[in-house]
């Protein structure tokens, strides 16, 4: 047992919105490497504003898991965003490495917010262009 280990606790003013940022979202790391926290994994929220999109994108070799605090959101995948599915509070979301993906609010009032935990402790973003996928109308 190490005696010299030490918990952290991360106020939500404390967070770093530094982080790695895709157009259309906020990312704000809770447990990072910027923070002065030591760990294999890193965690944070990730909020899209309403009737708000991402851009394409997806997180190299890392594996994604969120857990849906609020609101709902449509997430779009695959080659082209042909694969569709809706995520709402209370829901968990698990997003494979490398996998092409965007996020999307249909909500006119409410933003949606996630919490995030990555599988390294440095975020992985790689945005693509605008123009990556044909423009797929927003579901309700």
């Amino acid at each position: 047992m190490s005696t010299s280990a030490t918990i952290n606790i991360v106020s939500p003013a404390q967070f770093d919105q530094g982080t790695a940022q895709t157009p259309g979202c906020e990312r704000r790391a809770a447990i990072a490497p910027e923070l002065n926290i030591a760990s294999a994994i890193w965690g944070g929220l990730f909020e899209v504003g309403p009737g708000s999109q991402t851009g394409v994108h997806h997180h190299g070799e890392q594996e994604t898991i969120a857990f849906v605090l609020s609101g709902i959101c449509e997430i779009r995948w695959g080659e082209r965003g042909e694969t569709v599915a809706k995520a709402r509070a209370g829901d968990f979301i698990h997003v494979p490495a490398f996998l092409l993906h965007m996020e999307i609010n249909p909500s006119k009032q409410e933003p949606f917010r996630w919490v995030v935990v990555r599988s390294t402790a440095t975020p992985v973003v790689i945005n693509l262009p605008d123009d990556a996928w044909p423009t797929l109308p927003v579901r309700s």
